[in-house]
């Protein structure tokens, strides 16, 4: 990759390690070649940088299109493996693109629950990703992310030093000759995902302390 691309992932990981004490558990499911759709919980807007630098080798990341409204962010996110979707189009533009990025051999991190959660928690997954995943027939990597909330939640501009722990759970890999191609099987294949990232648990010692009050 180019000098930008490393001196971002450099300059993440770096900050991440001293302002979150940042950690990756579960190393031996990550996969750093060939085709995957990394899914991943969403709490925050340190997601995307803390699964993208728990990885040795680059991955492709999703956008909203109107972020590329000025020249700096055009030039800039390409170079970072940022990818723009329409979500005035989101069926349609935005789920081809992924797919054709999983089947050119890229990997892909996407968040199955659609947006942010605003406490934390958990959400049920979208079809969206159930479709991607029966289209392009990858396997799915789930990741948990441990912290992000407590450091930057929904809604908040204050940012707080918090323990954050990037967890990988084993790698699923969907029959999908066995179920129909309709949104029923898409929505199934999303819950299956939210079931395994919710089944990822953090290391005991590693369990994030509450947000304080402003």
């Amino acid at each position: 990759m180019g000098f930008v691309h490393n001196f971002s992932y450099n300059f993440a990981k770096t900050v991440g390690r001293a302002a979150l004490d940042l950690q990756v558990s579960g190393r031996e499911h990550l996969i750093e070649d060939g085709p995957a759709l990394i899914c991943a919980n969403h709490v925050s807007y340190l997601d995307p940088p803390l699964v993208g630098t728990s990885f040795d080798n680059p991955i492709h990341y999703l956008a909203r299109k109107s972020l590329y409204s000025n020249a700096f962010a055009r030039w800039l996110f390409p170079k970072l493996n940022v990818v723009p979707i329409d979500q005035d189009r989101a069926g349609f533009t935005g789920l081809k693109s992924i797919i054709r990025l999983l089947k050119e051999g890229k990997r892909v991190i996407i968040f199955p629950e659609g947006a942010r959660s605003t406490d934390g928690k958990l959400q049920r997954g979208q079809p969206g990703t159930g479709l991607v995943v029966t289209k392009a027939k990858v396997p799915v990597l789930p990741m948990r992310i441990f912290g992000a909330h407590e450091a930057l939640p929904y809604g908040s501009g204050r940012f707080q030093t918090s323990t954050v722990t990037v967890v990988a759970g084993p790698v699923i890999r969907f029959d999908l000759e066995s179920l129909p191609d309709s949104k029923e099987h898409y929505q199934v294949v999303s819950d299956r995902i939210m079931e395994a990232i919710a089944a990822i648990s953090c290391p005991t010692d590693r369990i994030p302390a509450p947000r304080l009050s402003p």
